[in-house]
């Protein structure tokens, strides 16, 4: 993860010292030697902190808690210095080559907006990750049989059960409770539920089993071994150690390219297809659509479960007849400012809900995520009621 982009992180962390040091510690205030070199020992800590982390093998440490301290100190410390030091090196800029004036303002607005980046990263670290949200969605459908009109759903995806060990396990425990409350008729879980191993779902599955007992589900690009660096062997045995932990630990159904329909007393019938992750490179693609819809008929209504929401033009449209999709991955970007997520920018159906010809795309920001920040984009529960068009 930190590998993907070290000399960008190390390049921010060294110049913003290096700028603070130059325009204020030797022209401004004039410290001593000394005074400075305790200035730069953290910096020096942190590049050794980045360059230690890039040289891991895998995707994260084993162990997240060095991950998420390194990440802590990016958004209280890095972060915020660096807004400062770009504003404050814009300030002077425009005084000393536009204005030809004395005073340096973005000096001033970059403490004001250093202070904003850093009180907006704790919120986002405690209150923004803490809050959960049931999110409740009507679809209307013509093929949908009337004994299941009324028929809810309810829509959770992107656990990464692994970042809620420790004090976080409670926000997980309020996620759970909030899931039984609801009491619905089906729950489906569209992928992601470790960081990278099943011993994360081990520790955590007491906290989960019985809340979302009877679901349905499908792996996500995190459940697969494509962010551990380890023989074929091992790889086959932690993938297979996931999945028992899920059907035989949690007593759920896991769809890999396969279906499972449900019934109702009239002897209507809904179809519910899973594919294993269909995702554009650097993800994985293991999705076989013929497969999972063997059996079904062409005027069936189906429900789909793909991890990656960017298959449903590519794949799902045009080679299945699913009504209803159900996606995560995204986690709606983690934040949302005035409506723009990060993820729109890769992904035109990043978060919520599509349509195209009467059928329906539903993204959801699902309940975890590696990262564990979340900005204007709380954990998300979503209940969909079904109901039949007349």
């Amino acid at each position: 993860m930190i590998a993907r982009i070290v000399i960008y992180l190390i390049l921010v962390i060294v110049l913003s010292d290096l700028y603070i040091d130059i325009h204020y510690f030797r022209k401004r205030y004039q410290i001593t030697w000394w005074q400075r070199l305790l200035w730069w020992m953290p910096c020096i800590g942190m590049v050794i902190y980045t360059c230690a982390l890039a040289s891991i093998r895998n995707f994260a440490p084993a162990d997240l808690t060095w991950l998420n301290t390194y990440l802590f100190l990016l958004g209280m410390f890095v972060g915020p210095k660096a807004i400062f030091t770009l504003t404050s090196f814009l300030g002077w800029f425009v005084r000393k080559y536009i204005t030809h004036t004395h005073r340096n303002w973005g000096h001033y607005i970059g403490i004001l907006l250093g202070s904003c980046a850093f009180g907006t990263f704790v919120y986002g670290l405690t209150y923004g990750l803490s809050t959960v949200r049931v999110k409740h969605v009507d679809l209307y459908f013509k093929d949908l049989p009337k004994s299941f009109d009324g028929y809810r759903v309810v829509h959770v995806s992107d656990l990464h059960l692994g970042t809620f060990d420790g004090w976080r396990k409670k926000i997980l425990k309020a996620e759970m409770d909030s899931i039984e409350k609801l009491r619905p008729d089906l729950i489906c879980f569209t992928g992601d539920l470790q960081n990278m191993r099943p011993q994360e779902v081990e520790k955590l599955m007491p906290v989960i089993r019985q809340p979302m007992k009877g679901t349905i589900a499908v792996l996500g690009n995190h459940d697969y071994t494509e962010y551990i660096k380890e023989d074929p062997k091992e790889k086959a045995a932690q993938e297979a150690r996931l999945i028992a932990a899920e059907e035989k630990g949690l007593g759920w159904t896991l769809l890999r390219n396969q279906n499972c329909s449900r019934t109702s007393p009239d002897k209507g019938t809904i179809y519910i297809c899973g594919t294993e992750n269909d995702g554009k490179p650097p993800f994985p693609n293991y999705s076989n659509y013929k497969k999972a819809t063997k059996g079904i008929a062409p005027n069936a209504f189906v429900i789909m479960l793909q991890h990656d929401p960017s298959a449903w033009e590519r794949s799902i449209l045009p080679k299945t007849t699913a009504q209803l999709t159900l996606s995560g991955h995204t986690h709606g970007g983690q934040m949302q400012l005035f409506g723009w997520r990060p993820t729109s920018i890769r992904q035109k159906e990043d978060y919520g809900l599509y349509e195209k010809n009467g059928r329906y795309l539903y993204v959801t920001a699902g309940l975890g995520g590696l990262v564990p920040f979340r900005l204007n984009m709380p954990n998300e529960i979503t209940l969909i009621t079904l109901h039949t068009k007349k």
